[in-house]
């Protein structure tokens, strides 16, 4: 089995004046995968990324890029990993060309293998090389982060918040290339609040809670382990409070005079349960509709509750 793209061990860090961000991070994301970094703002995503960039000290434990540790080898785990992250950084009078290529100066990148025209072309700003920086729109801006973590041709690409504030066209347009990135052998790690997105693209999810990892599994099986799901049902009478047939359901909620929105444990119940209680106290279904559990979901109940107090 081949080293993982990215290995923490014990990772912790408390800042000055004793808050602790991250209790012990134990992570290991394979080579060739789109992982999602899930949390609620504080969680600590933004630290392990920044001490994964280099940008901030660990207190203790070990941290390995494409196997090199980044301590004992801090440039060559740097020249692995390429980050894009939530702020717009870049000098404001600088061309999209030139900032590239003074990035690619940084990375030690030789002239002859630099690939800026054919980055700015995959990202679509090829037609915007020559003009300041700071005349582009905000997606376009991003689009240029984006470009700039990749001069050095990283295997691994940490995308931090990439579609905050990118609108719907742009957005697609961001994913299609990740996805491309991806299918080219490029090991992408993803943070983002649009938890959708997250369900959609990321084959591991790892959910971070006050510092600790709370989830790490495929995104299906997180999905699969949640054993609520819920059944929408429309009745043929109105109703002013859910009828006391449900009490054994987790939930009821009436959302209208006829329509009842029922959250039952998949694991104890089932959907021909939970109709033949509705018969039992009278009530003819018109009609009905489930719904599994999404990532929402177990994000809500990994970070809330039980999880959180545990954490605290």
């Amino acid at each position: 089995m081949s080293e993982p793209a990215i290995s923490l061990r014990g990772l912790t860090k408390t800042y000055a004046g004793g808050k602790q961000a991250l209790r012990g991070i134990d992570l290991d994301i394979p080579r060739g995968s789109i992982f999602g970094l899930l949390g609620p703002n504080g969680a600590g995503k933004s630290t392990t990324i920044n001490i994964l960039a280099g940008l901030v000290n660990k207190t203790s434990g070990t941290a390995r890029i494409w196997g090199f540790d980044i301590d004992e080898h801090p440039r060559n785990a740097k020249a692995s990993i390429g980050i894009v992250p939530q702020e717009l950084v870049f000098d404001a009078f600088f061309t999209p060309f030139e900032t590239l290529e003074l990035q690619a100066g940084l990375f030690g990148v030789p002239q002859a293998k630099r690939r800026t025209m054919d980055l700015l072309k995959a990202v679509r700003l090829d037609d915007k090389a020559h003009v300041y920086s700071r005349t582009l729109s905000g997606g376009m801006k991003r689009r240029l982060l984006v470009a700039k973590a990749l001069v050095h041709n990283p295997p691994v690409l940490v995308l931090d918040e990439p579609t905050a504030g990118v609108d719907i066209e742009l957005r697609q347009l961001l994913w299609d290339y990740v996805r491309d990135l991806h299918s080219r052998g490029t090991t992408i790690v993803l943070t983002t609040h649009y938890l959708e997105e997250a369900e959609s693209l990321c084959d591991r999810i790892a959910i971070i809670n006050h510092g600790q990892v709370v989830a790490n599994d495929a995104t299906s099986k997180l999905l699969g382990d949640m054993g609520d799901k819920v059944l929408e049902v429309t009745i043929d009478t109105e109703l002013t409070a859910p009828p006391s047939a449900l009490a054994g359901c987790k939930a009821v909620e009436l959302k209208g005079p006829r329509m009842l929105v029922i959250t039952y444990d998949k694991r104890s119940n089932n959907a021909g349960a939970v109709l033949a209680m509705l018969a039992t106290a009278g009530l003819n279904v018109v009609d009905v509709s489930t719904r599994e559990a999404d990532l929402e979901d177990v994000f809500l109940e990994l970070t809330s509750g039980k999880a959180a107090n545990a954490a605290a």
